[in-house]
């Protein structure tokens, strides 16, 4: 691919249109919609009322009952999304449900069926991904107002209060802090075709600003989201399928598929926008065997497929971080050390949320066991289905590696 072809012209937002990227929110779906018309209305109805159903052991009952409706009257991008967004969160309800060892492994027909034509559709998995339950699952209480925590609610929740508001939105609001820097990409990549010292450096500081506003946003998951309603409630309803030893073979999707299929659950590393600035700066997770590369790789899957393709079109573009090594300037290797500097904080960071939302409310729950092996499983394993503190610590370790010395 030619460089021309790749690169937007200032101020022309059209190419960056065409892969799903709002100016004002990056990767997020702007807007959302919250309302499906008839048929498709008796799956809001549900999933408004997940937490009480489920309270009261009724969702399975009440999904039964559901009528089988095909996906043609799902005309637009927009209504695919909620569909998407809905029946995910009904799937992950009906097979956890109670959240105790209760789990159904098998999928009826009248929710599989749609979901896996809507999945085909939009090109995701059918399971509850973040591009869903965070990307698409949210509203300003004001229209006219901020977009800050206080302004904004999630569209569904499931079991455990306002967890999931807070874990969802506060999610939002780093990926919108950081998404604000994928709109100065277009400038930055041609300042390096030009090379335009001075354009170079004003946007690599800007995405740097933008990094470090991305943390300081994560922050108030401490304020917003409590560690043990988190564990052992919030998080049972999105783990997946894939290395779950509560689903050792997967799902089974009636109707659609023979044999159950197994797909991993909601995960950060289903975050565009992180991997987007991965290889804009030239920090290539690793290769080869590792497992860290090839959880990443598998997570671009549960992407929308104009962000993937986004990723993609960046990996073809001219070398950021060659360019920098090229010229030998100090001042431009200072200001691209500080945004391989802010993803590595934010990944220290991420470590810090890891041990206090997982590690130690896991240790606490087995603390009577007797034996490591039976608390190392449970302790370490993220919705994704890896070792997710294994996983951050390649990731973050693989980040500091590509700070350019200084001389």
């Amino acid at each position: 691919m030619s460089h021309n072809k790749i690169l937007p012209t200032k101020n022309s937002w059209n190419n960056l249109k065409e892969y799903h990227i709002d100016e004002e929110v990056g990767f997020v779906l702007p807007t959302p919609q919250e309302e499906l018309p008839y048929p498709y209305d008796q799956w809001i109805s549900i999933a408004k009322n997940l937490p009480e159903l489920i309270d009261k052991n009724e969702l399975r009952k009440e999904v039964e009952k559901l009528k089988m409706v095909g996906i043609d009257d799902l005309k637009d991008h927009k209504s695919q999304r909620l569909a998407h967004l809905v029946l995910g969160y009904i799937t992950m309800a009906y097979v956890w449900n109670q959240g105790g060892e209760d789990v159904c492994e098998v999928l009826p027909k009248n929710i599989a069926v749609p979901y896996c034509e809507l999945s085909k559709k939009l090109d995701l998995p059918p399971i509850l991904v973040y591009a869903d339950c965070v990307l698409a699952n949210w509203k300003k209480k004001d229209p006219n107002g901020p977009m800050t925590y206080e302004n904004m609610d999630i569209l569904f929740s499931f079991p455990g209060g306002d967890c999931g508001k807070g874990f969802f939105l506060v999610s939002l609001l780093v990926e919108i802090a950081a998404a604000s820097a994928i709109k100065v990409i277009p400038d930055l990549l041609n300042a390096v075709k030009c090379e335009d010292h001075n354009t170079l450096q004003r946007e690599l500081r800007y995405i740097a600003f933008c990094l470090k506003q991305a943390r300081k946003e994560f922050k108030q998951i401490h304020e917003y989201v409590d560690p043990n309603t988190f564990f052992n409630v919030l998080r049972i309803y999105l783990s997946g399928w894939k290395g779950n030893p509560l689903l050792p073979e997967g799902l089974k999707y009636e109707g659609v598929w023979e044999t159950p299929k197994k797909f991993a659950g909601g995960s950060a590393a289903q975050s565009s926008v992180f991997q987007c600035f991965d290889v804009l700066l030239g920090i290539q997770q690793s290769s080869g065997e590792e497992s860290s590369f090839k959880f990443l790789q598998e997570m671009r899957e549960y992407m929308p497929l104009a962000h993937r393709k986004f990723l993609q079109s960046l990996e073809s573009a001219p070398s950021v971080r060659e360019f920098v090594i090229s010229k030998g300037d100090a001042k431009l290797k200072a200001d691209y050390n500080e945004c391989v500097k802010a993803m590595a904080d934010l990944r220290k960071y991420h470590l810090k949320i890891v041990a206090k939302y997982i590690v130690i409310p896991s240790k606490n729950k087995h603390k009577t066991n007797s034996t490591s092996e039976e608390t190392s499983e449970p302790e370490n394993k993220g919705t994704g289905g890896t070792s997710v503190m294994t996983f951050l610590k390649s990731v973050r370790n693989t980040t500091e590696k590509f700070l350019l010395n200084v001389d």
